[in-house]
């Protein structure tokens, strides 16, 4: 089983996940934009089982729209939020695609928060809505 790595900006926090990553969805929430400094935020699941967590990380912790905890594990040296774990996964390590530099992870199969998409913002098709 090929073993995925990802890290922080500096490389002082990283993550190795050993399994397939098979979904990545995207996130068009305001909260999601001023995290990543984007127009959305791109993510996948992963089992927490199955990934290594190597670094010190800070935690900003907030309470998402739905009323759960969400924590987000960033670099402290350079602030690179590079996972999350949240009260609705129990489980899993939500890790940021960008965070893989691979571009041959699978394209977003889902997407949320689309009322709140910049009007540019072209998706593919593969990314279907789960809600507003």
């Amino acid at each position: 089983m090929k073993a995925h790595e990802a890290s922080c900006h500096c490389g002082k926090l990283s993550l190795t996940y050993t399994g397939e990553i098979t979904k990545t969805s995207v996130c068009h929430c305001f909260e999601c934009q001023k995290r990543t400094g984007s127009v959305f935020g791109v993510q996948t699941r992963l089992e927490a089982l199955k990934t290594q967590i190597k670094g010190e990380a800070k935690i900003f912790k907030r309470t998402g729209d739905g009323g759960s905890e969400i924590s987000f594990h960033f670099c402290p040296h350079c602030g690179s939020t590079l996972y999350w774990t949240a009260d609705w996964a129990p489980g899993a390590v939500i890790a940021t695609i960008g965070a893989f530099c691979d571009p041959s992870l699978p394209a977003p199969v889902m997407q949320v928060y689309g009322n709140r998409k910049h009007h540019w913002v072209m998706m593919p098709e593969s990314a279907v809505e789960y809600f507003d």
